[in-house]
């Protein structure tokens, strides 16, 4: 019963700050902020904002996460451990734009918890507003049966899709990892989600300059895309081949030097395993569900479209190695690898993933710092994408002959 009322008093006071009819840019005091466990299976969390905002909560399970989602506010230079000094009940926090007007701060729970208070209250004087949400230690069954999405559980998975150019026009669609909530790798105050929308812009701007190449990027500023919306984007827009754009960081495996992934229910070795799962947990944390699974007739014909797809995904994947290696690199020593990224299950679009390198390489972070060096790779991987469509046209007008 009380699981009930708690979760009904959520939603309520969510209500009542909607209410109010605010609206704006928030700021976060990280100094004033905190999450602290206290007795009794006790957790506070204080935020301390510039002017109160409209706020929802809820919970999510598998695995066991709280989400506040704002409109909106601005965590700019707030790191987690801003917020989260140390580790306890709440092991893990994210946090940044999730989509355009709304934020959202996650909380990755250690053990179930239940928000047993929700309040905002906003200073009559200077505007100033402080959310508090006082938790609860709960059991697993209760936790998941009341852990569950807002009514518009798709919220977040659409995005804007660009005019659909012509019909004979050669598209490339540019993925730049992460955004938003998910930073990406984080090495030395370096984001991998900056890193790679800025790659992204100059690598569209050196294929427009070659002409006869239409460029569609799935995020073209600061904000989570989902990965289904990512796909589904490419899709409306009648992709002919799909970039993502990456720059990870891992502890495992060789995880130095440009890599290119191509799509495969098992992973060529254990780093590209860990890489995938990485990927996907991203949109987990964020609230995306990806634990759909096709029927037996869809997966039949998935197989029947990558038979297709495959080889010409394979020989993308090879132009582009070619053209980074050509133009210097540097290369991992195995730089064809494959694994199991949900960004790249589109079954008629030749997809690949590109690691420009891995910020958890000293050698590699460098590079990716270097504007210089970031130019020679756009080119490379420009050339590597202009290659690999002239000799794929070839490649077809033979087969239909």
């Amino acid at each position: 019963m009380r699981a009930i009322f708690t979760a009904i008093a959520i939603w309520c006071v969510a209500a009542l700050v909607q209410a109010q009819d605010l609206s704006g840019l928030a700021r976060l005091d990280a100094g004033a902020s905190s999450i602290e466990d206290g007795w009794f299976g006790r957790t506070e969390l204080t935020l301390s904002l510039s002017q109160g905002v409209p706020y929802r909560v809820f919970s999510l399970a598998d695995p066991a996460r709280f989400v506040v989602d704002f409109r909106e506010v601005d965590f700019t230079g707030v790191a987690p451990e801003d917020v989260l000094a140390k580790p306890g009940r709440v092991r893990a926090v994210r946090m940044g734009s999730y989509r355009p007007g709304w934020s959202r701060l996650v909380l990755d729970l250690a053990e179930p918890l239940t928000a047993a208070r929700v309040e905002m209250a906003v200073d009559d004087s200077t505007g100033r507003a402080v959310l508090n949400i006082g938790f609860e230690a709960t059991d697993l069954a209760t936790f998941t049966a009341n852990a569950k999405p807002p009514l518009d559980p798709d919220w977040g998975i659409e995005v804007a899709a660009p005019p659909v150019p012509a019909d004979d026009s050669f598209v490339v669609v540019i993925d730049p990892g992460h955004g938003g909530i998910d930073p990406g790798a984080v090495r030395g105050g370096t984001e991998e989600k900056a890193l790679m929308l800025a790659i992204a812009r100059d690598l569209r701007d050196a294929l427009r300059r070659a002409g006869g190449v239409e460029v569609v990027l799935t995020r073209d500023e600061d904000v989570f895309v989902s990965l289904p919306a990512r796909v589904a984007l490419a899709h409306r827009v009648g992709a002919d081949a799909f970039i993502s754009l990456h720059a990870d960081a891992l502890s495992q495996g060789q995880a130095r030097g440009a890599t290119v992934y191509t799509l495969s229910e098992e992973a060529s070795d254990a780093a590209s395993a860990q890489l995938a799962a990485m990927h996907d947990r991203a949109d987990i944390l964020a609230g995306i569900d990806l634990s759909g699974t096709d029927d037996a007739v869809a997966t039949v014909l998935l197989d029947i479209a990558r038979t297709e797809t495959g080889p010409r995904t394979d020989v993308l994947a090879g132009a582009l190695i070619d053209a980074m290696a050509d133009a210097g690199g540097p290369m991992n020593k195995r730089p064809r690898r494959w694994g199991g990224f949900s960004v790249l299950k589109s079954a008629d679009i030749p997809s690949v993933l590109v690691e420009v390198g891995f910020l958890s390489d000293p050698r590699d972070l460098a590079n990716l710092r270097d504007p210089v060096w970031r130019a020679v790779m756009v080119e490379a991987l420009a050339s590597g994408i202009l290659a690999w469509r002239d000799e794929d046209a070839a490649m077809r007008g033979l087969i239909r002959q």
